[in-house]
Parts: C-alpha cells; structure tokens; sequence
C-alpha cells in the first residue's frame, strides 16, 4: 500500500459575504456597510485554501456536498485554482450551497454571523468515501455545524463519530474542529466522536461549553481552567492531543501528560483589518508541521503566526503568506506573554 500522505478536509463548505461594517447596530438601527465581498467559508475549505497558500508540500483534498448553483461552482473553481483537489466535492439538487453573511467591524475586527446550513445540513457518511484517498490526516468540521453528521442516535452515537471511526481503521489520524454556537447536544457529541479523534482543535469558548465552566476570568483567560479542561476532554477519549486556542495564545495537552503554552504575536492594530477564520489559520498552521512531524512547541508557534497574518484582510483566506513567511513575520512582530 502506497505511504499516507496530505491532508483530505470534510464537512462545511460555505460561501462567505463579508461585510465591513461601522459598528454592530442595535435593534432598529442602522449602520453602514462600508465595503463587501465574498470568500472561501467553513473551517475545510478554509484550512485546505490555508495550506495551499503556505504552499504545503502535501496534496490537499475536498470532500463536502455543495448545490448545483453558481455558488457550488464558485467553490469548486477556486479550490482547483488553488491546487485542491475536488473529486470529494459532491453536488446537490435537492439543496442550496451553503453560505454565511459575516458582519466585521471595521475598527478591532469583532465579527457577528448569520448563516444558511444549505446543503452542509444533509451532508453525512454516505458522502465520505474514503477508500478513494490516500491522505494521512483526515480533517472534520465544523462539529455543532453539520446536522446530519451531529444526530444523536439511539446508540449514543453519531454519524460524525462513525466516519471518524472508519477513517481511523482505514490508517488515517482524525482531527476536528467545532464551531461557537450554542448547543445543548454538545457534550453527547462529543462524547459520540471524540474516542474516535486523534488531535482535536476547539477554542475556549466551545471547551467551556462541553464541560460545563467558563474559562475566562474577568475578561482574561484563565490558564489553569483551560488546561483542566484540555484534561477533561482528553478524558472524554481524544486519543493524543488537544489543543485550545483563544485570542492571547493557546495550550496544549497530550494523552501522556505533557503540557505547552504557546502566546499569541503581537499584531499591530494598523495590520489588522478582520478577524473572520483566525480560527482556521490556526488550524492549519498546526497542522502544516504535524503533518512534517514538527514537535508541538514548533506547530504551536507556526500556528499562531499563521493566524496573526490572516488579520491583515477581511476574509479567511486572503491575507494568507507562505510558511516561511508566515514565521518571518509573526517573529518580527514579537510575542505577547501568557
């Protein structure tokens, strides 16, 4: 059998309209929208444009359920521009492509999101065909994002966890990602899948939701509440690592006990324009150098420079550099302490 290479990233693929706004409006007022456009969206498709951009020496492959409309092909298009394949990219004629209206501010980068689940909702393990590919990571998300694959079934589990389960057996390392939305179901989720996943990326919002505690602290992240919960879901069954991320830095936790902290770079306001797939950048960046078999200190740095460049435009992906770019600038700019 030929030696697992790349990456293959499933889940939510989404058409994003990013607005840049003057400020969030209250209820009956208005506010300016003083520019728009429209992007890659969904934490595969914005991991998989991330890598291709950093110029990852590894194929990169689609897998997702998009409409028979202009926006399916709109997606299609730019990941074979961008050197992704798209033969996992099935279509849809019972339903729309996906997409989200992101709202930025334009001064600080605060983000607000209105989304249309679209073909995303009926997407699950009839469409994951992974006998087809030859990666060595296999990516899923956004967890809380895809309704078919997040159903509770009578057996506790999930068709997320099923596939995870089956890519698992197949020889590939499973990851996933969740998204910041309020779900009751969130802990039986991840209950369902998290046995089945490899290295889980999840931020301190969604970790604080699974377990049931606020992480912050008046504001500031509480660094010891984030590492307990880091324990807490490796105890739910992650099989080697989680990492949480949040706005000052991130923490990781192995399976064996070993901890890192790694700050985020210090980003001058004048370089950040928005915010929106910070969260992603992140994603990739980590996952550049695990698949390179860095150590986790090396993919935690390389991660957080990855999302301070994705600050400098509006939209997911744009701002994007190559890796070595990516490290140049982020160690130029220096480190915030944790």
């Amino acid at each position: 059998m030929p030696k697992r290479t790349g990456l293959l990233a499933a889940g939510n693929f989404i058409i994003d309209h990013v607005k840049m706004i003057d400020a969030y409006p209250e209820p009956e007022m208005l506010t300016n929208i003083r520019s728009q456009s429209s992007s890659n969206g969904g934490g595969p498709y914005n991991v998989l444009k991330d890598l291709a951009k950093m110029e990852a020496p590894f194929p990169l492959e689609a897998m997702g359920l998009i409409g028979q409309d202009a926006h399916g092909d709109w997606i299609a298009a730019d990941c074979e521009a961008h050197g992704i394949a798209t033969w996992g990219l099935n279509r849809s004629s019972a339903a729309a492509t996906s997409y989200t209206d992101a709202m930025t501010v334009a001064k600080g980068g605060q983000r607000t999101f209105f989304h249309h689940r679209g073909a995303n909702a009926v997407f699950g393990q009839a469409n994951v065909a992974l006998e087809s590919s030859q990666a060595k990571w296999f990516y899923l998300g956004y967890m809380l994002l895809l309704d078919r694959m997040d159903a509770v079934d009578g057996e506790g589990r999930t068709e997320a966890s099923r596939v995870l389960e089956r890519a698992q057996s197949a020889g590939m390392q499973t990851v996933v990602d969740f998204v910041s939305v309020p779900d009751g179901r969130i802990r039986a989720i991840s209950a369902a899948s998290l046995p089945h996943v490899n290295l889980l990326f999840i931020n301190e919002i969604e970790a604080g939701m699974v377990i049931g505690r606020d992480l912050r602290n008046a504001g500031n992240p509480n660094l010891s509440a984030i590492e307990e919960a880091a324990s807490a879901l490796l105890e739910l069954g992650v099989n080697e690592t989680v990492v949480v991320h949040f706005q000052e830095g991130a923490i990781a936790k192995t399976q064996s006990g070993e901890v890192y902290k790694q700050s985020s770079v210090i980003v001058p306001g004048s370089a950040i324009v928005g915010s929106t797939g910070a969260g992603d950048a992140f994603a990739a960046g980590f996952l550049y150098g695990v698949h390179e078999g860095w150590d986790i200190p090396a993919c935690l740095e390389h991660a957080v420079c990855a999302a301070a460049i994705s600050l400098g435009e509006g939209t997911p992906s744009e701002a994007m550099r190559s890796s070595a770019e990516c490290l140049a600038q982020g160690r130029h700019w220096g480190f915030s302490e944790l």
